[in-house]
């Protein structure tokens, strides 16, 4: 199965297991995307993919800033999009290439309503500083959702007009969310909130090193709590990167879930091959089926530790760059 409509389409498949799944995009990887061809023989020196699909290698997450990542050919899908990161404290910007935006956008809109239905809330959005960047995956991902309602909207601040959409939404009988950078959140607190009719529900997407401070993610949370005069349990979190095409929520809690098409997994930073145990700190480790065109198969540089059910945290980045399993990227760079 490598035609791309047929991929596309398997990704949400219900019908074919996870593994299965997998095992076929890793086909498709290994015939149609060099650059993982290429690090998965360097590791590994098969070309047959493993039986247990936790023994596939996965990419260090900087691939996407000195290489090209793309797996087949852009010719056969729609116009490609181009995602890239923020490029903080000087590092270079990773630049994810988009080819079906629509696979991108299913995966954005099937995530966000199985938690968040579509007929119960209503999502209001506060993104100073990402508003701009028109290589944005955050803002694409937030347009897309407002675009599904009318009463949604991107606000700079909590004006007459904004307050009078909030008694609409009431009006319509459905609750509103408030997703926004922790920044951006703390800004409109640091403005002053007003009273609301009814209050929202929270997501909160990082961004927790602000430019005046940085806060912890449980400072976070009882900040939002005690401003809005919500419970913990109305504050969620999202966990998503422009190397990602898929996203993930920890509802009410620091605990993060994953969607069917995506698994997670806690690594050993000094051997990636290596899962860590419950409870054991290391490296997110990331297969997502949504990053069919690009690469599914993903190390990332953050930290985490993952409960017997599953569920993750996120802890932060690690402190020291370790290169090694990218070498060979930046030596044909």
């Amino acid at each position: 199965m490598n035609d791309p409509t047929a991929l596309s389409d398997m990704t949400f498949c219900p019908e074919l297991s996870f593994e299965e799944k997998v095992i076929r995009v890793l086909n498709f990887q290994l015939k149609e995307n060099p650059v993982y061809r290429t690090f998965y023989e360097t590791l590994i020196g098969q070309k047959q993919p493993p039986e247990d699909i936790l023994e596939i290698p996965l990419l260090p997450i900087r691939a996407f800033s000195v290489r090209k990542i793309v797996a087949g050919t852009l010719d056969t899908k729609s116009t490609p999009v181009i995602f890239k990161s923020s490029g903080t404290s000087g590092s270079r910007r990773s630049t994810h290439v988009v080819a079906d935006p629509a696979l991108y956008e299913r995966s954005v809109v099937k995530e966000f309503y199985r938690h968040f239905p579509s007929d119960q809330y209503t999502l209001i959005s506060a993104l100073p500083g990402y508003r701009d960047n028109p290589n944005s995956s955050l803002v694409h991902m937030i347009r897309h959702l407002i675009q599904q309602d009318p009463l949604s909207r991107m606000i700079h601040q909590f004006d007459p007009e904004v307050l009078q959409g909030i008694e609409k939404i009431a009006a319509a009988g459905k609750k509103w969310i408030l997703f926004g950078a922790a920044f951006g959140l703390l800004d409109l607190i640091e403005q002053g909130l007003p009273e609301f009719s009814t209050p929202p529900e929270i997501i909160e997407t990082g961004g927790m090193k602000t430019y005046r401070r940085e806060i912890s993610k449980g400072d976070l949370r009882n900040r939002l709590s005690e401003a809005f005069q919500i419970s913990s349990k109305y504050v969620h979190s999202e966990y998503g990167m422009c190397e990602l095409l898929s996203q993930m929520y920890a509802i009410g809690s620091e605990w993060f879930g994953a969607p069917p098409w995506v698994q997670v997994t806690i690594r050993n930073p000094d051997n990636p091959m290596e899962l860590c145990e419950p409870g054991t700190e290391g490296k997110i480790g990331i297969i997502d089926l949504a990053n069919i065109y690009s690469c599914p198969f993903i190390l990332t540089d953050d930290r985490g530790v993952m409960r017997e059910d599953g569920k993750f945290r996120v802890l932060g980045r690690w402190n020291q760059d370790d290169l090694r399993g990218c070498n060979f990227l930046i030596d044909r760079d």
